[in-house]
């Protein structure tokens, strides 16, 4: 295989990163043309390397990889978008952190997605728009479920199959979605949390619509709470592991 053969130029995000001996830094990046990716970048921590200030964690840059077996190799980045408004502060940062984190969860290395790629850099601009970060998150949240194959079940009882009526209802990781209150006394045991018929309609706003819709989405100040709640529970279910973004934002908070 010829070097050029060898070599990719792609656009990518930057989802992690650490430093690797003295001077280079081994990153994680999502790309659109090679998927996820782990790369290094030799030098890159240097103070006269022209790569460093292109890094950034949830940075979107245009890369030249030179593949390898293992690791491939970052021999030139430049800044595509850097999403500045979001790094203003701790609570965009974490909150820009969380959103590459749940990527970097539901991805493996290899393989193009460009519907979730496509997602993340809407989802990151839309954020360093200023646009209300609830409502951008807990569409992203679920999209990202099922794009990559954990689409919650919101309309239809999962045990029984039957419409879900407009009334209060009930959520399931184990089983993948709405459990109707027919179904609910039969479950003793399963992990299982109740979820009123308004949170459940915002759900399922945000899992049907496009995100040039949200921006006519007004999310009430007494369900932001519940909201996210039941995604959060729902997602750690689908994951088996818990995110560190998340702790972070919350201390931010205060």
């Amino acid at each position: 295989m010829s070097n050029r053969d060898r070599s990719v130029r792609t656009e990518g995000i930057v989802l992690r990163r650490r430093d690797f001996g003295e001077s280079d830094r081994i990153l994680v990046v999502f790309s659109r043309k090679l998927g996820r990716i782990s790369a290094i970048a030799k030098g890159a921590r240097k103070p006269s390397s022209k790569m460093a200030g292109h890094l950034e964690v949830f940075m979107r840059s245009s890369f030249l990889v030179s593949r390898g077996r293992n690791l491939h190799l970052i021999t030139q980045a430049e800044t595509q978008e850097s999403y500045d408004r979001l790094r203003e502060d701790l609570s965009g940062i974490g909150i820009g952190s969380y959103v590459v984190e749940l990527v970097d969860a539901v991805t493996y290395e290899e393989g193009s997605h460009l519907e979730l790629y496509d997602l993340l850099v809407a989802t990151l601009k839309s954020l360093d728009a200023g646009m209300d970060p609830a409502v951008i998150l807990h569409h992203f949240e679920l999209h990202l479920l099922g794009l990559s194959g954990f689409r919650p079940e919101l309309f239809i009882c999962v045990e029984c199959g039957s419409q879900i009526v407009e009334e209060d209802q009930y959520l399931s990781g184990l089983l993948g979605g709405v459990v109707c209150p027919s179904c609910f006394p039969r479950l003793s045991g399963v992990d299982i949390k109740p979820v009123s018929a308004r949170i459940l309609k915002y759900l399922r706003h945000f899992q049907r619509s496009s995100m040039g819709e949200l921006n006519a989405l007004k999310l009430p100040d007494e369900l932001r709470k519940g909201v996210e709640e039941a995604i959060n529970y729902y997602l750690n279910h689908t994951l088996e592991a818990p995110l560190n973004s998340p702790e972070f934002i919350n201390r931010v908070r205060g």
